[in-house]
């Protein structure tokens, strides 16, 4: 089946990890894993090395592609909230998988 393959442009894999492979989506979906519910503010204060624009593209992106959940409370000052979707947890194993193999092959794949 040719739209399985990588060098396909509709070919799933090729998309969803095009999707993935950025600096910051896989650290926004891992924090939010480790911490559920996060304001804009916190998920700023963990990820100390994102600019705002970086952030707030990132998460419209991940909204978007149904991985992260956004809560906007009708409140004064205006309050939102970010979560992983059952989508995204269930993405979770596999990233947590890369993330345990990143870690083992660090000082390796750095040399």
């Amino acid at each position: 089946m040719r739209e399985m393959d990588p060098l396909y442009p509709t070919c799933p894999i090729r998309n969803i990890i095009n999707r993935m492979s950025d600096k910051w989506s896989l650290l926004i979906l891992s924090t939010l894993q480790r911490n559920g519910v996060m304001r804009y503010k916190e998920l700023n204060a963990a990820i100390p090395d994102i600019s705002q624009k970086m952030l707030s593209g990132t998460l419209k992106r991940l909204e978007a592609d149904k991985l992260i959940h956004r809560k906007m409370y009708g409140e004064i000052p205006p309050r939102v909230e970010y979560s992983l979707t059952q989508t995204g947890n269930e993405l979770m194993p596999a990233v947590n998988m890369m993330v345990d193999w990143a870690l083992a092959h660090f000082e390796e794949i750095t040399q």
